[in-house]
């Protein structure tokens, strides 16, 4: 069963997607409480998992990682033990960001980035296509990301 988050709650999360680095006195500030409390409502998000951690988001672009690609991957045979050795050898690949499992035609999206084309090329043939459960690779290519947030649409507190 969900959590159960009230609207103080839901603006925490907001203030904290806005900016996860906020102090705890401008975090109660702006949720209209003083600083214990704030403190407890925060602690008890992060002991019940609704937090599970603060992210850093980077600027490819400036560290020179032009390249951010969408790969489908289809294993051999969609068994137990081909996707535990599959997904331990993604764990490996330091370009991949991300890793899905899926339904349908494909039975994981991977999100990669890389520096270049070459680069991007290199991955697949000498990484990706090298895992021996791998039987099927269709990628697409970002051209611009248009959005990208870490807040999720939370469950209205009035509607539970």
């Amino acid at each position: 069963m969900p959590a159960f988050i009230d609207r103080t709650d839901r603006a925490i999360l907001q203030a904290l997607a806005d900016n996860a680095r906020i102090s705890n006195a401008e975090l109660a500030e702006r949720v209209h409480l003083t600083p214990t409390p704030c403190l407890r409502r925060l602690r008890r998000l992060e002991e019940s998992g609704i937090i599970q951690g603060y992210t850093l988001r980077l600027d490819n672009a400036a560290l020179g990682l032009g390249i951010s690609a969408l790969i489908f991957v289809q294993l051999e045979r969609n068994s137990l033990d081909n996707a535990n050795c599959f997904e331990a050898a993604v764990r490996e690949l330091p370009e991949v960001t991300e890793c899905s499992v899926l339904t349908g035609g494909h039975d994981y999206l991977l999100r990669v980035t890389v520096e270049d084309l070459a680069h991007y090329e290199r991955f697949v043939k000498e990484s990706l296509a090298s895992i021996p459960q791998v039987a099927n690779i269709d990628t697409r290519i970002v051209l611009k990301q248009v959005l990208s947030r870490s807040m999720v649409p939370l469950p209205d507190a009035a509607r539970r």
